[in-house]
């Protein structure tokens, strides 16, 4: 047993081992926010405080069928700043993970005869603040003073004279060098007066207001001839942020090659990093067979485009069914997932055999058939869906609000992503020939490998199960981890055991007999772990209990997960469960609190729609007054830090009360 043994057990142990992360490091962080102990602090006020919003139009009469400039009008007092708006945030501009960005949303009714066209506004020029909010001091790029958000409106040839009622939605945030004041969502009310069509308007003419300086006229003659408005997804990886504008075919194409990176990066994810070794080894054992092998590829290629393809027709077709992993919210699901992979983990140890009547014989399951290869594809991107790799989902969650052929075509760009290292392992079988195919070393591989994937197949079914005996509110049964440690116990101490009855080479035997300790250590490690209170004292959502901790002037973290989603444990171990973050959930004033949607968790489901979100992992951080300030699916600790330090000095929180905290 040598080097292509040691090449194939390592990446399999990556599930366990990415769960078995629980803490890294962490130091005090500084978000610059100021002291709420300090005489000068101002007061607890709310933004609308410090920020004056209204709407002005550039003219206050209008013909039918002519134009006007509607501005939203922010007034922020002498000190004070807003975040800017939707977008990337230009350089040299750093960017704010937690910042509550300026956004405006127009209401419409079905007799309005006046069109606002938001995506062609003209948003205010940035300007530079210096401030250390936990990174040290940046540059950060603020809205300042009296600034004007102007929307382009167009009035219809066919508007009947007489007043017009117009109403959009504002949401910003008011922030100073030292700390930031509540986000405010105001509904803001202006009126024009519309005259028939060939009529000279008079009225009000605000047009030489400094707030309409800037705006280029010859965006109505765009509007009228079909120009389409920017349309921007914004992409938030781990406190790395940038946006693609979709509207146009460079843009689309953009945003699904951003879609099949995600998906490729689905590979490289706890969900399915185990199963790959398993088709390096099918690929390896008809590497020199360049037509088969690349036809192995393909089928399996195949497999994961279709599986996609039919969950991207779901969510187009089912307006019940709008999440990617909502496949395992079903416990029924999981558990049959469990064990088709435990039957498959069996029978590529090979320790004993399953017989299974002779019908089911007569479909190939084999990976090594072209007919098993498509099913093993199909299995692959199955056991993807509780995971969410970065850039994939801020995709799919655009696809979803998208026509039925956009949804298929961003969730076909997913599956020919996660496909694509397939493919190219096999169009070049060298790249696998090394790997073993035959003898000892062979069979220890596929036994570690059965065993790891055993304890995969009954993490699923152990999941499924707690799914099952769930009560909303309460901790799911968590006891099914000892079966899953076991089962990969079983793995590393049979690798020690066959690496000193096969070699007594000095190199494959060190690594491999350290190897396998770690892996033995780190089994008995999952088992403890995940088996743990842990060290956040959680409380399980229920509508009751989120009411009474904002009741009583809390900050409530709120964390979306399952027992079924990979990633979201992945989070908790490696940011939730630092010492700082554990700190500054363990304060009097902060309440943690847990939604599992292993389970049917009706209520669960009703509050992860309200953050307009439809998958897991989601941290989601309030303020004392129930409004939702942050939320990530993809976070970092000093994220969750900011985003707490920003809560807790927000929302017209009592003085005394945060001094009795302290």
């Amino acid at each position: 047993m040598n080097r292509p043994l040691l090449r194939l057990v390592a990446p399999a142990w990556c599930l366990l081992v990415l769960l078995a992360v629980v803490e890294s490091a962490s130091g005090q962080v500084d978000f610059g926010f100021g002291n709420l102990g300090n005489d000068d602090q101002p007061a607890f006020n709310d933004s609308r405080d410090e920020v004056k919003a209204s709407l002005l139009p550039s003219r206050s009469q209008v013909a039918a069928g002519g134009d006007v400039i509607i501005a939203v009008v922010l007034d922020a007092n002498p000190g004070w700043h807003l975040w800017p708006g939707p977008g990337e945030i230009p350089e040299p501009y750093a960017t704010f993970g937690s910042a509550i960005r300026t956004e405006i949303s127009v209401q419409t009714g079905e007799d309005d005869m006046v069109t606002l066209h938001p995506g062609f506004a003209l948003w205010p020029e940035l300007h530079g603040v210096e401030a250390d909010l936990g990174d040290g001091p940046l540059n950060y790029g603020v809205y300042e003073g009296r600034v004007g958000i102007l929307i382009p409106a167009t009035i219809s040839p066919d508007a009947t004279a007489g007043t017009q009622v117009i109403t959009l939605d504002l949401d910003f945030q008011a922030c100073d060098d030292r700390f930031c004041l509540a986000p405010a969502s105001e509904t803001l009310r202006t009126e024009i007066t519309v005259v028939a069509a060939g009529t000279t308007a008079a009225g009000t003419d605000n047009s030489s207001d400094p707030v309409f300086t800037g705006f280029d006229p010859g965006i109505f003659a765009k509007i009228r001839g079909g120009a389409v408005a920017p349309e921007i997804v914004s992409f938030d990886v781990f406190g790395t942020t940038f946006s693609i504008d979709v509207n146009g075919i460079g843009g689309f194409l953009l945003l699904l090659l951003v879609a099949a990176l995600g998906g490729m990066l689905l590979n490289f994810t706890p969900c399915v990093l185990p199963v790959i070794p398993l088709k390096i080894m099918g690929l390896s054992a008809v590497a020199d067979n360049r037509r088969r092998c690349l036809a192995l590829g393909a089928s399996m290629s195949v497999g994961v485009v279709f599986f996609w393809m039919v969950l991207g027709g779901l969510i187009a077709g089912l307006k019940s069914f709008q999440s990617i992993s909502e496949l395992f919210q079903f416990p029924v699901f999981t558990i049959t997932v469990g064990v088709v992979i435990t039957v498959m983990a069996i029978g590529m140890a090979g320790f004993f055999t399953i017989r299974l009547p002779s019908k089911l014989y007569a479909v190939q399951t084999s990976h090594d058939t072209i007919g098993g290869s498509f099913v093993f594809g199909i299995m692959t991107a199955i056991l993807s869906t509780p995971c969410t790799a970065p850039l994939m989902g801020a995709a799919a969650a655009w696809a979803t609000t998208q026509s039925p052929a956009t949804v298929l075509a961003v969730f076909a760009a997913i599956g020919g992503g996660m496909a694509i290292p397939y493919l190219i392992l096999s169009a070049f079988p060298d790249l696998v020939k090394r790997m073993p195919r035959t003898g000892a070393a062979s069979e220890v591989v596929k036994q570690v490998m059965g065993l790891l994937l055993l304890a995969a197949g009954l993490y699923f079914i152990g999941s499924g199960i707690s799914g099952l005996t769930v009560v909303p509110g309460e901790p799911p049964s968590r006891l099914y981890w000892w079966f899953v440690a076991a089962a990969a116990t079983a793995a590393g101490l049979w690798l020690l055991i066959r690496t000193w009855q096969l070699t007594r080479r000095p190199v494959p035997l060190v690594i491999l007999t350290a190897l396998g300790g770690v892996i033995t250590a780190l089994s008995v490690w999952v088992g403890v772990t995940m088996t743990a209170k842990g060290p956040i004292d959680w409380i399980y959502y229920t509508p009751e209990r989120f009411a009474d901790a904002i009741a009583e002037d809390k900050v409530v973290v709120l964390d979306f997960t399952a027992e079924w989603c990979l990633n979201c444990k992945t989070l908790e171990a490696t940011v939730l469960q630092t010492p700082g973050v554990v700190a500054a959930l363990d304060r009097e004033d902060v309440v943690p609190m847990k939604i599992d949607l292993t389970g049917d968790n009706p209520d669960g489901k009703a509050r992860l729609e309200e953050a307009k979100r439809l998958t897991i992992p989601l941290l989601v951080v309030y303020g004392s007054n129930g409004e939702e300030i942050w939320k990530s699916d993809a976070y970092t600790p000093s994220q969750v830090l900011g985003a707490i330090e920003e809560a807790d000095r927000t929302y017209g929180r009592n003085p005394e009360a945060v001094a009795s905290d302290r």
